[in-house]
């Protein structure tokens, strides 16, 4: 009895001490940021100044959106509680300076990964949650029915972003003589297009597609077939904290896996007894993906329950049946012709 006793008693001091030690681990692993969320109850998330489908505030303050839901599943993640989020409006100009200065911790506002982001500002993107392209916008009375028709016209468009720089690569290499009406608020860029100061307003598709709704009559208006560049959007965080873009990185990641495998915020539950090993790591019944980013072992089925799948979130946002209007296009995933994709969670 006494051997036993001692057995025992062996056994639960060798598996406290590995608690300990993955609790130390953990608690070595979790950054500045993480720690600081954590300590103020809530994620600070810079979005636009007001883009349908995107992130984009009702009268009452509440922000929706595919960008909003980036943020809202970091909340759900490390404060349990998607709804635990603070947004700030910023505009292109200012939204870089704004999450250098450490005024937001995450950025989720229809953004492009290009190198000289990543590299030259010291950002850090984590990965992509809408595939896009810049075309132009021009009112049906205009005639205009192709990109080749814009030679001599005045472009609204907003000043600092890669919309700006793509627009003056685009008239130079066709040798057209254009106007550029540029603007620092995108909500200033569309009043000046629907107010006839400008020929036609250029940014990113889905951009153009959720700005229209907000015309003064959308339906006389028309996007042109051209796509004339390549800009995936995605959330950015700052360089020097590894473990909060892990974190946002791969909060992105379980929505695109969890559409892949089935696993939505009605059924996550019950995925629990799946006999398929991802699905039950990406609903936490199996593997320790949370140590890994110093977070529990629920982070990813609580951002499943709470924000959804990424097909969940693309249909009530941006989707056929919204007033956006977007088909998945390459947002579409892998095994369904698209491009989207995650990287395993495991």
């Amino acid at each position: 009895m006494k051997k036993t006793l001692k057995h025992l008693f062996s056994l639960f001091a060798v598996f406290a001490l590995v608690f300990a030690i993955g609790t130390e681990a953990m608690a070595a692993k979790a950054g500045k940021t993480l720690k600081n969320t954590k300590k103020k109850g809530f994620v600070k998330c810079g979005v636009s100044q007001g883009v349908p489908g995107f992130s984009n505030a009702d009268a009452s303050g509440n922000w929706t959106g595919i960008d909003v839901d980036v943020c809202r599943a970091v909340a759900a993640a490390v404060l349990g509680d998607a709804g635990k989020v603070k947004f700030t409006p910023l505009s292109a100009k200012e939204r870089f300076t704004a999450l250098k200065s450490k005024e937001i911790d995450v950025l989720s506002r229809n953004t492009t990964w290009t190198l000289s982001r990543d590299g030259g500002i010291g950002l850090t993107f984590n990965g992509v949650n809408f595939y896009d392209g810049q075309g132009f916008m021009v009112t049906k009375a205009s005639g205009i029915t192709s990109v080749n028709g814009l030679n001599g016209v005045s472009a609204c468009v907003n000043i600092g972003t890669t919309t700006e720089l793509n627009m003056r690569d685009f008239f130079n290499s066709k040798g057209f003589k254009y106007e550029p009406v540029v603007f620092e608020q995108a909500d200033e860029v569309v009043a000046a297009y629907d107010s006839g100061r400008c020929d036609t307003y250029t940014t990113d598709k889905s951009g153009l597609a959720a700005q229209r709704t907000k015309l003064s009559d959308p339906t006389a208006h028309v996007v042109l077939p051209e796509t004339i560049s390549k800009e995936p959007l995605g959330p950015v965080t700052r360089e020097g904290d590894e473990n909060w873009s892990d974190i946002v990185r791969w909060s992105l990641n379980v929505m695109i896996e969890a559409e892949e495998l089935g696993i939505t915020s009605s059924n996550a539950d019950a995925m629990k007894t799946s006999e398929n090993p991802a699905i039950k790591r990406l609903v936490g019944a199996e593997g320790e993906t949370g140590a890994a980013l110093a977070l529990d072992q629920e982070w990813s089925l609580r951002i499943i329950k709470q924000v959804g799948n990424y097909g969940e979130s693309y249909e009530r946002n941006v989707g056929p049946d919204t007033p956006v209007g977007l088909s998945r296009g390459p947002n579409a995933q892998w095994i369904n012709g698209g491009i989207l994709y995650a990287n395993p969670t495991r």
